[in-house]
């Protein structure tokens, strides 16, 4: 399972997805196991994270990173600095 980063995120593409228009999700530093039932793609706007996959290498990314997780992927969450995100499911 590959998480994909792009670093930092050009404001072309937030424009174009419409990312300030997504839900936003907080979370204070923590660390927890998640599974992705749908795809994912999220645009950090605070905070620093590791992501995990199950039997992959860790990928850290903040700020200005957008990220895309793939459907079906198991992981480990360990946030390092309180995260804010826009995020949206499915394609």
């Amino acid at each position: 399972m590959y998480i994909s980063v792009t670093s930092p995120c050009p404001e072309s593409t937030v424009s174009e997805l419409g990312i300030r228009n997504w839900p936003i999700w907080t979370c204070e530093a923590s660390s927890f196991d998640w599974t992705y039932d749908d795809k994912e793609t999220c645009l950090l706007f605070e905070g620093e994270v590791t992501v995990t996959p199950d039997g992959g290498e860790a990928v850290k990314f903040g700020a200005g990173d957008l990220v895309v997780f793939p459907a079906g992927m198991d992981c480990r969450w360990d946030v390092h600095k309180a995260v804010r995100k826009y995020y949206q499911f499915g394609d």
